[in-house]
C-alpha cells in the first residue's frame, strides 16, 4: 500500500530548456559550483573562511594543523559533490570531473581503516567518537558523504565515492545497535535516514534499510539514549532548560507518538523524510500515519505562505501552531528544501498533488529568495518583513539581513541551493511503467520508456509568468501510456485540450492531476492554459502577526513592497477597499518579471509634530499612493531596504 507509485526521471533523460529555470541552472554550473569551490577552499575575499579542504587535507596528512569550523564542516562538500554529480549528468564537463574525482581522493585517502571517516575527530582524537552523537555530527556527515555518493555514482558511473561511503556505513553498522556491547544511538542531526533508503536502492543490501530502520525506530525510545549519553561522557545539552528539551532533536517520544513538528525545523524534516522514506520501502503503516500527521500539522499551521518554515531563531525552531511573526522568522533556506524534501516522498507514495502545490510554492518562493540572482551571495534567514535599522540595532533581529552573505561559517544553505537547483528536473518529471506525471511546468524535452516504447515529450511554457504550457508527444510508433498534468491548487479556471479538442477536466481529475490516458501517436499536443488573476490572500485568524493584513498573489507567487519602488516606512501603505491591479512584465529588473501595481494610501505624517509620540485618536489623513509589488523572491537584489510581504487593508 506504501509503496511509491513513481520515481524520478534520471536527469540525463531530462534536457532542461525553461526559459525560468534554465538560466538557474546554468548559474549554479557557470558561477555557483566555481564560487562555492572556491570558498571551500577559503579563497574569497572577505568571505567567513570555510576550512573545509583543508580539514581534509589535516586528517589526510598531507598538512600539519588543528581542526577549524564547525564539527560538521565536512558535510559542505559533500553537498558540493552531490551538485556537481547533477550537473554533470546534464552537461558533461571533464575538468569538473577531474577536479571531482581529485577532490573524491582526498576524502577517501582521510578515511581510517575500520571505515570511519570524520576530520573533526579524526583530527581532535578518535577516542571521542560516537561519544556525543546528540552535538557532533558525524552521523549526519555520513547522511550527507551518502548522498553525494549515490549522485556521484549514477553520473558517472564511477564507484570509489561509492564504496568510501560504504566503508564508513559498515563502521556504523558494527558499532551501533541494541546488541550487548552496541551504542543504542541515533543521529543528532538527521539526515543519513532518508540517506540510507537511497543508498539501498543501489546496492540492493538489506542491511543498509535495517539501518534506517533501526535510526527511526529507536529514536526517542526510553530511556532517552541523549539522556544516558549525557550522564555517561559528561555532555552537555543546551537545550535542557528550554521547553523543547530533547524535541529540539525530536528525540523526546518515539516518532509515532509525535503529533506537532517541534525543535530544529531543519532536523525535523529531513527526519520526517527519512520516516517517509522508511514507510515505504517496508510497508509500515504506522510509519505512514505519522508522516501524515506531522505533514499536516506543518502546512496548515506552522507554515509561512511562502512556503518558509522554522518561526523563531531560538533553535532555528518550530514553536506552537499559528505562532507566524514576520520579522523575527527564522525560516532558514535548508528549512524548506527540506520540507521539498519531504513533499516530493509524500508526493510519490500518495500520488497526491497537494504535497506538489506546497513543493511548488516552496521552491518559487522560500527558496530561490535564497539566493541573489548573481548566484554569489545567499540569505540562510529568508523574513516576510524586514527593517535595515532593526536587523542592526535590534539584538533579537541581528539573525534578518537586507543584503545576502557572501559565505557563512555555517555554510550548509548554499550547497543545499545548488544541489536541488541542479537536479529540479527529477522535480518536475516522475514516472512508472504506464504513467508521466508533470508535476512542475518546467519547459524542456523528457524521454521515457512508457506503455513499453520509447517516448518523448516536448514542453513548452512562459510559467510562472503565464499559465500556457504546451506538450507535444514524439515517438515512433502509437503507444498507450498516461499523461498526468498537474492542476495546481491556486489554479480556479484552466482549460485543457488535446489536439485542439476540449477534455471535461471535471471528469479526468484524479487527486489534483488531469490524467490523460490513451494512445498516443508522434505530434500530439496537450495545451493547458490556466488563468492567473491577481489574489488576496488572509492568514488564519489565529495568526496575529497577520490580523487585518493580506497578502498579493499570482500563480504560485508571493509578492511584496520593497523600499526601492515605494519608499520607507511600508508599514504605512494600506491597499484600497477595492484595489485596482495592472501588471506587466519588467524585461530590465530582477532578469524579468512580471511587476504588479495597485491603488493604495500611504497614512500621512504631516499633522504630527516632531516630538510627538503619542495623540488622542483622529481619522488620520491618508495619502493616494500606486504601490508596486515585486515577486518575493526577487527582493534585496537592488538597494537594500525595507520589505514587507504581509500589507494592511
Amino acid at each position: 500500500m506504501y509503496e511509491k507509485k513513481v520515481a524520478p526521471i534520471a536527469l540525463d533523460h531530462i534536457r532542461i530548456g525553461d526559459p525560468f529555470w534554465k538560466p538557474y541552472m546554468e548559474l549554479v554550473r557557470n558561477h555557483v559550483i566555481p564560487y562555492q569551490w572556491e570558498a571551500l577552499n577559503d579563497r574569497i575575499e572577505n568571505a567567513e573562511p570555510s576550512h573545509c579542504i583543508r580539514n581534509f587535507r589535516i586528517a589526510a596528512g598531507l598538512e600539519e594543523g588543528d581542526f577549524q569550523g564547525y564539527c560538521f564542516q565536512d558535510s559542505d562538500v559533500y553537498k558540493w559533490l552531490e551538485a556537481v554529480a547533477y550537473s554533470l549528468m546534464w552537461h558533461k564537463d571533464p575538468e569538473l570531473e577531474k577536479t571531482a574525482d581529485e577532490t573524491i581522493e582526498l576524502i577517501a585517502s582521510a578515511q581510517q581503516p575500520d571505515g570511519y571517516l570524520d576530520t573533526y575527530y579524526i583530527i581532535k582524537g578518535l577516542d571521542k567518537r560516537f561519544t556525543n552523537l546528540m552535538d557532533r555530527h558525524e552521523l549526519y556527515c555520513l547522511g550527507h558523504m551518502i548522498e553525494a555518493a549515490v549522485a556521484y555514482f549514477k553520473a558517472t558511473g564511477k564507484d570509489r565515492f561509492l564504496k568510501v561511503a560504504i566503508r564508513f556505513v559498515d563502521c556504523v553498522c558494527e558499532n551501533f545497535g541494541t546488541d550487548p556491547g552496541k551504542i543504542p544511538g541515533y543521529p543528532g542531526h538527521e539526515v543519513a535516514e532518508m540517506a540510507l533508503v537511497l543508498l539501498y536502492g543501489v546496492t540492493g543490501d538489506e542491511k543498509h534499510l535495517k539501518l534506517a530502520k533501526y535510526f527511526i525506530d529507536q529514536r526517542g525510545q526510553s530511556p532517552l539514549f541523549f539522556e544516558e549519553e549525557e550522564k555517561k561522557n559528561n555532555n552537555e545539552c543546551y537545550w535542557n532548560d528550554s521547553y523543547m528539551k530533547k524535541q529540539y532533536y525530536q528525540a523526546g517520544k518515539p516518532v509515532r507518538m509525535q503529533k506537532k513538528a517541534e525543535g530544529h525545523a531543519v532536523r525535523a524534516v529531513y527526519l520526517y523524510t527519512g520516516m517517509a522514506e522508511v514507510a515505504s520501502a517496508t510497508g509500515d503503516a504506522s510509519l505512514f500515519e505519522a508522516c501524515e500527521t506531522l505533514w499536516n500539522n506543518i502546512v496548515q499551521r506552522q507554515m509561512y505562505i511562502t512556503g518558509a518554515i522554522g518561526s523563531t531563531q531560538y533553535g532555528e525552531s518550530f514553536t506552537f501552531d499559528y505562532d507566524l511573526p514576520n520579522d523575527t522568522i527564522y525560516a532558514e533556506t535548508c528549512a524548506a528544501i527540506g520540507l521539498i524534501f519531504f513533499a516530493r516522498r509524500m508526493f510519490e507514495i500518495t500520488g497526491e498533488s497537494r504535497y506538489i502545490d506546497v513543493m511548488e510554492n516552496t521552491l518559487f518562493n522560500a527558496v530561490i529568495s535564497g539566493m541573489s540572482l548573481d548566484g554569489k551571495s545567499f540569505f540562510y534567514v529568508n523574513p516576510l518583513e524586514a527593517n535595515p535599522e532593526s536587523s542592526l540595532k535590534d539584538y533579537y533581529k541581528r539573525h534578518v539581513k537586507i543584503e545576502r552573505q557572501k559565505w557563512f561559517g555555517c555554510a550548509c544553505c548554499p550547497p543545499n541551493i545548488a544541489r536541488l537547483l541542479s537536479s529540479i528536473g527529477g522535480y518536475a518529471y516522475e514516472a512508472n511503467t504506464d504513467e508521466i506525471y508533470m508535476n512542475l511546468f518546467i519547459g524542456g524535452e523528457i524521454e521515457a520508456e512508457l506503455g513499453g516504447a520509447k517516448q518523448k515529450l516536448s514542453v513548452e511554457t512562459g510559467y510562472p509568468w503565464d499559465g500556457d504550457v504546451a506538450v507535444t508527444i514524439h515517438n515512433d510508433a502509437e503507444s498507450e501510456f498516461t499523461l498526468a498534468v498537474r492542476i495546481p491548487g491556486w489554479c480556479e479556471k484552466y482549460s485543457l485540450e488535446v489536439n485542439g479538442e476540449k477534455i471535461a477536466g471535471a471528469d479526468a481529475i484524479s487527486n489534483g492531476y488531469a490524467k490523460l490516458k490513451r494512445n498516443w501517436k508522434d505530434g500530439d499536443t496537450v495545451v493547458l492554459k490556466m488563468e492567473m488573476p491577481i489574489r488576496l490572500m488572509e492568514a488564519n485568524p489565529r495568526v496575529r502577526a497577520d490580523a487585518g493584513k493580506v497578502a498579493v498573489t499570482r500563480g504560485p507567487l508571493v509578492y511584496c513592497l520593497e523600499e526601492a519602488d515605494n519608499g520607507k516606512l511600508l508599514q504605512n501603505l494600506s491597499l484600497s477597499d477595492a484595489p485596482e491591479f495592472n501588471c506587466h512584465f519588467e524585461k530590465d529588473m530582477a532578469n524579468g518579471v512580471v511587476v504588479i501595481d495597485a491603488n493604495g494610501h500611504r497614512t500621512s505624517e504631516k499633522s504630527w509634530g516632531e516630538d510627538q509620540l503619542y495623540r488622542v485618536y483622529s481619522d488620520n489623513k491618508k495619502e493616494d499612493v500606486r504601490m508596486t509589488f515585486i515577486p518575493y523572491y526577487s527582493w534585496a537584489n537592488r538597494t537594500p531596504g525595507e520589505l514587507l510581504v504581509w500589507v494592511r487593508r
